[in-house]
């Protein structure tokens, strides 16, 4: 008897990996908010970089992965310094002058940023759903964040901080995407996370300071970033990343502004109003056409062989 061959290994669709991102990528934003009341910008990446680095060393360590191939360094060392690290103090710094809605909505400039700096050194094509999901998605941010800096919660230095954010985020994604061809997902966000903890080492004094001040609640949030949105959601973003295009993986952000003031409104008691809602809807419409595809039209000589072919058992 000739053995039958092995099963194909269960394998995450890209889609799915990219959901979990999203959805945890949105709690960051809700527990930033919450964890900044009692520690400063650079201790707060700190520590969630060092929760984060040391969740994904533990699970390098079982999974004996070894050191990435040198020619993923380059993009690692970029995406570690930009994104784990500068992003992160500047995001915190952001969020401690605007609310959770406002900041995400500001920080999904980055998508915009990503297509085009993926189209120029990347190769990514921009077909015409990706472009049209993104512009009504951007319109739906544009509209939330409207709706929310007339309610007097924004400053001008936050959203300057957010705006930096979203630069240094859209230049991490384009530098990592690289290193992905020859770097596993949990290599380059290991490294990464590990390179950014270093970069904000400076505030390891902050971080201890408020520590011992800081109540239960905040520090918990401060872990379940490193945990959750730093070490799951980073390698599940890489995962995706890997097997599509960083456009595509951008445009999926957009849904992250409508469930940041959903979880705003449940968590912080940050009540959205109708427009505000309306924009959240745009954003979710615009993910939705931007990932959709196509129909394929049959080819012409396809449709007339299955007439005929139809025909024929008819006669028979």
């Amino acid at each position: 008897m000739v053995p039958s061959p092995a099963a194909p290994r269960h394998r995450l669709p890209a889609p799915a990996a990219a959901s979990v991102t999203v959805l945890l990528w949105a709690s960051a934003f809700v527990s930033i908010r919450s964890a900044g009341a009692a520690y400063s910008p650079g201790a707060l990446a700190l520590g969630r970089l060092l929760a984060g680095a040391l969740t994904l060393g533990i699970v390098c360590a079982v999974r004996r992965e070894g050191l990435p191939p040198r020619s993923a360094w380059r993009g690692i060392a970029l995406s570690g310094l930009l994104w784990f690290g500068c992003y992160m103090v500047v995001l915190n710094w952001g969020e401690q002058q605007v609310d959770a809605g406002t900041a995400a909505l500001v920080v999904n400039v980055g998508p915009i940023l990503i297509a085009l700096l993926g189209a120029r050194f990347l190769g990514d094509p921009m077909p015409p759903r990706l472009l049209a999901g993104m512009a009504v998605s951007f319109a739906g941010a544009v509209t939330v964040g409207l709706s929310m800096s007339g309610e007097g919660g924004s400053s001008v230095l936050g959203v300057a901080l957010c705006l930096l954010a979203a630069v240094t985020y859209a230049c991490g994604v384009v530098s990592q995407k690289p290193a992905l061809g020859s770097a596993s997902a949990l290599q380059a966000t290991a490294y990464g996370c590990g390179i950014g903890a270093l970069f904000c080492l400076p505030f390891a004094g902050q971080l201890w300071q408020q520590a011992a001040d800081a109540p239960a609640s905040a520090t918990l949030n401060m872990v379940y970033l490193g945990v959750f949105p730093t070490a799951l959601a980073f390698t599940t973003w890489a995962y995706a990343l890997a097997r599509t295009t960083a456009s595509s993986m951008g445009a999926t952000t957009y849904a992250v502004p409508a469930l940041v003031v959903g979880m705003s409104w449940l968590f912080l008691g940050e009540v959205p109003g109708l427009l505000t809602l309306g924009g959240g809807v745009l954003c979710l419409a615009g993910v939705a056409v931007s990932r959709s595809r196509p129909r394929r039209r049959p080819d012409p000589q396809t449709a007339v062989r299955q007439r005929t072919e139809a025909a024929q058992r008819q006669e028979t």
